[in-house]
């Protein structure tokens, strides 16, 4: 039966078939009817009808999904020594064991492998048997992290232990709601929206109940938070970008992904190499340890010093295997690489301007050259000094510049990342120096409204139905927009300070009003993809 559960009721495929059944969602339709035109009924054919018509399906140019069944059966027997085989071969194989096996992602963090799985796969059953879906699983994993963060934020030590206690249940429940999507074949689009974003969002926010609670103490950790958000939005930010660039090139061969294959190989390596970088299992765990037993400036030491060592490593090893591989990028990976730049009005215009003469440029220099003279300005000069708007005009040109030509060279998938790093950086650096109450926790409230944006644009991408209208990104500025604006309104208000935090926190409305709207009606629409993410560990 799971076979069947397999093929049939999977809607994350528009094609998907097995052993005698096939199935379609309406985007392949057209090809199954032309396909049946093409094929007919031939009852004396020797492969089964259905599996003809998959075939057919498939030359046609549509893609169908066959799903590895391992010990699960699906067969079409012509007699009946061949059907007692099959209804044997059927009868030995323990369905329930295999889907509480398989509802565990096969790529995994050390600590959700081995100390979160072997039960909560019993907690994802348990849900099923009592008709709970994932989205309510999913949505209790996020009332339970944001109580968390409401503990964290009353400053006192029972408040830290409960709050590490209950991130850790929170956690469970965020592994459990993916294990039952995965058991029950329940996958939505609104659960596409749901487990793509609250991870972010409950993590933040439990940044942001520490860094109350410590305020409460009179410790001022806000940058700290702040940073720390940047550090994990960044670090993502590289990984979407590697993959979406390198996904579907072809001669996609290096020595470093060789010897990665091979160390591969080696169990116990395969297990430090993901522990290393800090995943969500032990990100998480690590959190809530050091929550409960020490202080929120201790945790965001530890988190700020565990991250950075993954996110060096894991992009240094992209960076070798970039240089050392003879990819060529698609056209799909150089538009989803400039998707991701999340370039606005000002930088389109600059590579309007240029497009056609940019050739010979290299834009991630370019884009790495802009970044780095935006921060070191907001870094050097003082909070409202008129020669950070040049600093930011010239990053507008840069950021137009970087993206003028196709971003199809061995680096440019960096170019994203860059940019995420020069505005949030810069957003932070301003609030910092601005020295006014209230300046930090805004700045942390407009990072976190539009490092929304930057997630809800990869989710969008990897669900095939590519990046958010583009008057959604020119409403918001673009990334060089949003900088150069708030350059401009720090040099106004140098005289007052104390009115940077509010255009600060006008700034955060705004821009989570007008994402968060369009978000929502996309994710819940009927054009919204399927989909569950089964990717790397986040």
């Amino acid at each position: 039966m799971h076979a069947l559960r397999l093929a049939l009721t999977d809607p994350r495929f528009d094609a998907c078939a097995v052993t005698g059944a096939l199935a379609v969602q309406p985007g392949a339709r057209n090809a199954l009817d032309k396909a049946a035109v093409a094929t007919g009924a031939d009852t004396g054919a020797a492969a089964p009808y259905a599996d003809r018509l998959a075939a057919a399906v498939e030359a046609a140019g549509t893609s169908v999904q066959r799903p590895e069944l391992g010990t699960l059966v699906a067969t079409v027997p012509a007699g009946p020594a061949e059907r007692d085989a099959a209804t044997a071969a059927v009868a030995a194989v323990d369905d329930e064991a295999v889907r509480l096996r398989t509802a565990v992602k096969s790529r995994d963090g050390f600590f959700t492998t081995f100390f979160i799985s072997p039960y909560s796969r019993y907690i994802a059953r348990w849900c099923a048997r009592r008709g709970l879906t994932p989205n309510q699983v999913t949505t209790a994993s996020l009332i339970t992290a944001l109580i968390a963060a409401g503990c964290a934020a009353t400053g006192e030590r029972w408040g830290y232990v409960a709050a590490g206690v209950l991130l850790l249940v929170s956690f469970v429940l965020d592994c459990t709601d993916g294990q039952l999507a995965r058991y029950s074949l329940q996958y939505s689009t609104m659960g596409a929206w749901l487990d793509a974003t609250f991870d972010r969002a409950k993590e933040y926010s439990f940044y942001a109940g520490l860094a109350l609670g410590a305020a409460r103490n009179g410790d001022d950790v806000w940058a700290l938070a702040t940073g720390a958000m940047i550090l994990m939005t960044c670090r993502h930010v590289v990984d979407f970008s590697f993959n979406e660039a390198n996904h579907d090139a072809t001669a996609n061969t290096s020595p470093t992904a060789a010897l990665s294959d091979r160390l591969d190989s080696v169990g116990w390596t395969v297990w430090v190499r993901r522990m290393i970088i800090l995943p969500i299992g032990e990100r998480w765990a690590m959190i809530a340890v050091l929550t409960a037993l020490t202080t929120p400036r201790i945790v965001f030491y530890a988190l700020l010093v565990g991250c950075a060592f993954g996110a060096l490593y894991t992009t240094a090893g992209r960076v070798l295997r970039s240089l050392t591989r003879k990819a060529t990028r698609t056209d799909r990976a150089a538009q989803a690489l400039a998707d991701l730049a999340d370039s606005g009005p000002l930088a389109e215009l600059q590579a309007r301007l240029l497009r056609g003469r940019a050739g010979s440029f290299g834009s991630v220099y370019v884009a790495a050259l802009g970044a780095a003279l935006m921060i070191g300005a907001a870094l050097w000069l003082p909070f409202g000094d008129p020669r950070l708007i040049a600093g930011a005009v010239i990053y507008v040109m840069a950021s137009g510049l970087a993206v003028a030509a196709p971003l199809k060279g061995a680096l440019d998938w960096l170019i994203p990342p860059l940019f995420r790093a020069a505005e949030y950086v810069t957003v932070l650096v301003l609030a910092a120096k601005a020295d006014v109450p209230g300046a930090l926790p805004a700045a942390f409230g407009l990072i976190a409204a539009v490092a929304y944006h930057h997630y809800d644009t990869v989710y969008r991408i990897r669900g095939g139905t590519g990046a958010p209208p583009h008057w959604l990104v020119r409403t918001i500025g673009g990334h060089e927009g949003r900088v150069l604006l708030l350059t401009v309104l720090a040099a106004v208000l140098a005289s007052r300070e104390a009115d940077f935090p509010v255009a600060l926190t006008v700034t955060a409305v705004f821009v989570a009003l007008v994402v968060l709207v369009e978000s929502i009606r996309f994710w819940v629409s009927s054009g919204a993809p399927a989909v569950h993410d089964e990717g790397e560990p986040a």
